[in-house]
């Protein structure tokens, strides 16, 4: 019989946090599914594709990162492309489909993906796939399943089409043909929702009435593990099994090597001081680190550094025993790749190093309490005994089942852990965590202080966050990070009354890794004017700038200061005013020329309701923003003023880029599309700077 060649494409991913890899990798595993092999490579390993002589369709899988910037692992090939003696028609003979992964929650949304769209463009690329904009903010898969779902039958019809082309022109019929020279550029293909009745190339699982009555008995809601009609008894369009690709062992040792990256450096905690007080909704503490020991880390103001954070020890401890493992914990593990894997690129994690135990892998290695990504979901499927249990985690990786998802796993912030304790019959293998959970990463503070006024210190301030309790979460839990910080300095938490300079030395040390932000800075010019938005812990870097700023003005008396206004908010005076005495302080020295403050939550003083209207009263920054529209407008457009923004993506970051969009439409007198235009060009001469988490 004669041989099957099967038709290939190639798939470039650029991935800072592993999603956009994961979705390559997943669509490179499923092309023999569909008749077709994928060619799988990240965007820097530029030795192992070539676009400039590429003949097949090319699907690129991009994220974006910081404030609208590349992947690490794709900067080098955006650097490429962008080079300007590249000429129009460079890559005239590529076809392409590009999945774009982003935020709303942030400025530059899908940046990278647009960016590098709009290059292969210029330089000739033809588009053969609508390109799909997925938004983390919403769910990836809103988008992320349909386009997959649509990207075959565009390949085969690229494909075709390229085929039939360069039939026709070894034919000798391009010269002949009525149409002229043949058009290269591929057709438009319809994306394709699938629907639910849509079941041709899909595995369908049908609801047994056992699974429904079982559910109906327990509960008469839906929740993390029960659903109902009409998810519980439709068919189901469940994924693919994502394939096994690692051999793990465990091995008893005499001693197992615990390792620690020398860029990071153990600090001492000096001084602990909670500056809310009384029933603050939040409670946010001020941390001093002693750096003297490390005299060449050197940071300036508006710099971050990474906290590295265990896992908590008791969920270390819950995961060994839901294991089965919790008599190995001290034996090391050895990590290898499946021979027979069919899993495209695989590779064992570089961030395992060789010799370490199972305890140390969980503790420091595995991000336990990541949100398990439906893929994993899927994995889970083939680990549970209990068959009402299995129909219920079939729904929530399936695509009918997506809703829930979101609710019970994704929104609520649901760990591995929380996950599997919700489902006691699952018992899944060590090797599936390694396969499936992210590298436990580092938390980013921004300094709260200036090497000039505290010489070898250095402070940041952090909300302990807090989870409520949800279906899944019996229970409410602090964040992985606060959490453990706030254990380690409760036992010696003061408030500033009571704050003493004097060290304290019971303290422990933390692992501290400098991240330089060399954009989130001061002007370098003294004589420039400033203004930045800083709401609740917001407002940390600007107690760096500030410092700075007075120290600055000490030594140089006769120099020249720009402007410094700061717009602050938070829920009450005498309960969340963060830094309060200090910020007055900076007031007092000329330091900061206006302090505009609001509280959202305060009731205002019976005098001020004689004479101000409620609805004038400002609540929230972008509140005062407004009523100082004349004077920031003319700061930043007038007299080359710089504007900074600190805390909230999803509310406050959004809610003071709409309203800096109105007072520019209202001073300029100009219609939205200019305002936004003029505060694109801010942001690209670097004058509107954010630093924002969601």
């Amino acid at each position: 019989m004669p041989c099957e060649v099967k038709l290939r494409f190639v798939v470039l991913y650029g991935s800072q946090k592993g999603q956009a890899e994961s979705l390559a990798e997943g669509i490179a595993e499923v092309a023999e599914e569909h008749g077709l092999v994928a060619e799988l490579s990240c965007l820097n390993h530029n030795e192992k594709y070539n676009l400039e002589k590429e003949t097949a369709p090319v699907v690129f899988i991009v994220s974006t990162t910081g404030d609208g910037e590349p992947p690490d692992n794709a900067l080098q090939f955006v650097k490429r492309i962008k080079k300007k003696t590249l000429t129009t028609d460079h890559y005239k003979h590529l076809c392409y489909a590009l999945l774009a992964l982003g935020d709303t929650n942030y400025a530059n949304f899908c940046n990278c993906g647009k960016t590098i769209e709009r290059r292969l463009q210029e330089l000739g690329a033809k588009q053969f796939y609508a390109t799909g904009y997925a938004d983390d903010g919403v769910g990836l898969e809103v988008v992320v399943d349909p386009w997959i779902e649509g990207l075959w039958k565009a390949i085969k019809g690229a494909l075709s089409k390229m085929a039939s082309d360069k039939a026709d022109l070894l034919k000798g019929e391009a010269g002949k043909s009525p149409k002229g020279t043949p058009n290269l550029s591929i057709p438009h293909v319809q994306l394709n929702l699938l629907r639910i009745t849509d079941h041709q190339n899909c595995d369908s699982i049908k609801a047994s009435a056992e699974t429904v009555s079982k559910c109906a008995t327990v509960s008469l809601a839906a929740s993390l593990t029960c659903s109902l009609p009409p998810l519980s008894e439709s068919p189901l369009n469940v994924p693919a099994l994502p394939p096994a690709y690692l051999d793990v062992s465990l091995q008893e040792v005499d001693s197992v090597e615990q390792v620690r990256k020398d860029t990071l450096h153990a600090a001492p905690i000096s001084r602990a001081v909670q500056l809310t007080r009384g029933d603050s909704v939040k409670v946010a503490v001020l941390l001093e680190l002693d750096m003297s020991a490390h005299p060449m880390v050197t940071y300036h103001p508006g710099d971050s550094f990474d906290v590295f954070c265990p896992n908590k020890a008791t969920e270390v401890e819950d995961m060994l025993h839901r294991l089965g493992l919790q008599d190995q914990r001290n034996h090391q593990v050895h990590i290898s790749l499946l021979k027979d894997t069919k899993k495209k690129g695989a590779q064992v994690p570089s961030y395992m190093s060789k010799n370490i135990s199972l305890l140390y892998l969980l503790t420091r290695c595995l991000e336990i309490r990541s949100v398990p990504k439906k893929a994993f979901v899927r994995a889970l499927v083939e680990h549970t005994g209990d068959c009402v249990q299995k129909r219920r985690l079939q729904e929530l990786c399936s695509r009918q089942g997506s809703a829930d998802y979101n609710l019970y796993v994704r929104d609520s912030g649901l760990s591995v852990l929380e996950l599997l304790a919700a489902f006691p019959s699952c018992s899944p293998p060590l090797s599936l965590l390694i396969e499936h959970l992210p590298k436990l990463q580092p938390r980013p503070y921004s300094a709260a202080s200036s090497c000039l006024r505290h010489p070898g210190k250095l402070h940041f301030v952090f909300n302990v966050v807090e989870f409520p309790a949800c279906s899944g979460r019996p229970a409410g839990r602090l964040g992985l990070c606060t959490g453990w910080l706030f254990d380690l300095i409760n036992p010696v938490l003061v408030f500033p009354e009571n704050d003493e300079s004097s060290s304290s030395p019971a303290l422990p040390k933390i692992h501290v890794s400098l991240r330089p932000n060399c954009s989130f800075r001061p002007p370098a010019d003294p004589s420039a004017p400033f203004i930045m938005v800083g709401p609740g812990t917001g407002v940390a870097p600007f107690i760096g700038f500030l410092q700075q700023r007075e120290q600055e003005r000490k030594e140089k008396p006769e120099a020249i200061f720009g402007e410094t206004w700061l717009f602050f908010g938070c829920r009450h005076r005498d309960g969340d005013y963060l830094f309060r005495e200090e910020l007055e302080g900076f007031v007092s020295s000329g330091t900061l020329s206006q302090l505009k403050v609001c509280f959202s939550r305060d009731e205002q003083e019976e005098e001020e309701e004689a004479t101000t209207s409620a609805a004038a009263r400002p609540r929230y920054v972008q509140h005062n923003l407004l009523l100082n529209s004349r004077h920031v407008t003319d700061i930043l457009l007038k007299h080359n003023g710089y504007f900074y923004v600190c805390g909230d993506a999803k509310n406050m970051a959004k809610d003071v880029n709409n309203t800096l969009m109105e007072m520019i439409q209202t001073e300029l007198q100009v219609d939205q599309l200019d305002a936004m235009k003029t505060l694109a060009g801010l942001r690209e001469e670097k004058r509107y700077l954010q630093d924002i988490w969601g």
